[in-house]
């Protein structure tokens, strides 16, 4: 029989208070009985599951202190039965643990291969792994409410309720084939019809949530441009409240592109203060403008920067008309020099930290405004793609249900039913399945 016991490193490599060591197959339970010697009366093969026991573990070289817990197939992470090592988290203690595993014939895991198993025993969707993923990954709140919407299959259940409409509509459809004395046709007409309008509507009402989904997954990204020496580079130390980028009297002091995050309310903004954009002086300023130009176009808004104390210059007035139509905010920048009337949609003191607050509130409102971020959005593009492909078929069933015979009809409802699936799993390619457990660490 092939040994498809699995072992690995569940938490952060490196020095910490608790490291576990996760097993999931066949006969984890066997592993522990031949390094897992309990403080208690209770046998390894007689542990109760889900329950801690504490006890002695024998890496063959050295000993630790920990506590085991056996998890049960089907009611475990897996699906699988499943043991854990919850020990000392030291990189020796771990990595002798893990050694002596598979002395004993345990296997290393693959990157994501324990969630793979979850998903390959039906305990959770294709679209769940995913929002598990982005959770694991997230670096705001946003981010941990878009991915604990798939985590908890919201999409999945409403995929599949929808699913459900176009399979109802091929009975029908299947119906009337097999039995055209007893089912008429009209009426099966009519009933696909309403069933394509339903699905319809879901479809681009999701769809319709993607871009803003986007913002609080990916993060709005700001670009910082302006002449030099305007305070681009003050701006952003004192948005990020730390020294990010040098700031100096000397104008051009930034060459390169510098970026900083920040979470506002909940969602990550990426700033790129860049190089002051004018007539460059030399081959390596050259360089520094042409990437602040592709900021420049890249951005989600823009923080055009000015120098509030002086009159516009000439540069001031060709980046102005270069990002207008742009989302953008004007920012007067030195109140603390002074003040010009220049028209801008904020004036602040970046090295006085006066009025901060009130751009990122600026910010946060011209870019995801009044979302309600405990709502559910669609964050994933391939769900958004796949979306689209599954109007496309929606439409073309629309469109022919009209002329055409109604087993032409049901080639296009299955094949919209078929792209709904793939956002799930169940249709999913394996292609497709390998490139997102390929985004998973190894202990998961």
């Amino acid at each position: 029989m092939v040994n498809d016991n699995i072992c690995a490193l569940s938490t952060p490599a490196g020095a910490g208070g608790v490291a576990i060591v996760r097993i999931s197959g066949s006969s984890p339970l066997t592993y522990a009985e031949r390094m897992f010697r309990p403080q208690g009366k209770t046998a390894v093969k007689d542990f109760v599951p889900y329950m801690l026991y504490t006890g002695e573990f024998d890496a063959g070289s050295f000993k630790d202190y920990g506590m085991c817990v056996y998890f049960k197939a089907p009611k475990s992470y897996t699906g699988e039965d499943m043991v854990e090592y919850h020990l000392h988290g030291g990189v020796a203690i771990v990595n002798g643990m893990i050694r002596r595993l598979i002395e004993l014939g345990c296997r290393p895991a693959e990157r994501g291969e324990f969630t793979r198993r979850a998903f390959l025993n039906g305990k959770l969707s294709l679209s769940s792994a995913e929002g598990l993923i982005d959770m694991i990954y997230s670096e705001s709140e946003g981010e941990v409410k878009a991915g604990y919407y798939l985590y908890r299959e919201n999409l999945k259940k409403k995929v599949q309720e929808e699913q459900d409409v176009l399979k109802a509509a091929l009975a029908e459809i299947g119906a009337n084939l097999d039995y055209p004395d007893e089912v008429e046709e009209s009426s099966v007409a009519e009933t696909v019809k309403k069933a394509l309008s339903r699905v319809g509507k879901f479809i681009d009402e999701l769809a319709a949530t993607y871009f803003t989904g986007r913002k609080l997954t990916a993060g709005v990204h700001v670009g910082i441009v302006g002449r030099p020496n305007t305070g681009k580079s003050s701006l952003l130390n004192s948005l990020l409240c730390y020294d990010k980028a040098i700031v100096s009297s000397v104008a051009g002091t930034t060459r390169d592109v510098v970026e900083g995050t920040l979470v506002i309310d909940g969602v990550k903004f990426e700033f790129k203060d860049t190089a002051g954009i004018r007539a460059a002086e030399n081959a390596v300023e050259d360089m520094g403008i042409g990437l602040s130009r592709r900021v420049l176009e890249e951005s989600d808004v823009l923080l055009v920067v000015l120098d509030g104390s002086e009159e516009l210059a000439k540069e001031d007035k060709e980046i102005l008309a270069l990002t207008e139509g742009k989302r953008r905010i004007v920012v007067a920048n030195k109140s603390d020099k002074g003040q010009k009337e220049l028209g801008a949609d904020i004036v602040l003191s970046a090295k006085k930290g006066e009025n901060i607050d009130k751009l990122k509130e600026m910010l946060f409102n011209i870019t995801v405004g009044k979302i309600d971020t405990n709502k559910d959005f669609l964050t994933e593009q391939r769900h958004y793609e796949a979306l689209l492909r599954a109007r496309e078929a929606l439409k073309k069933a629309e469109a022919s249900i009209e002329s055409a015979p109604l087993d032409m009809v049901s080639v296009d409802v299955e094949e919209c039913w078929q792209i709904l699936g793939e956002i799930t799993g169940q249709t999913a390619s394996e292609a497709v399945v390998d490139e997102i457990f390929s985004r998973f660490c190894v202990g998961k």
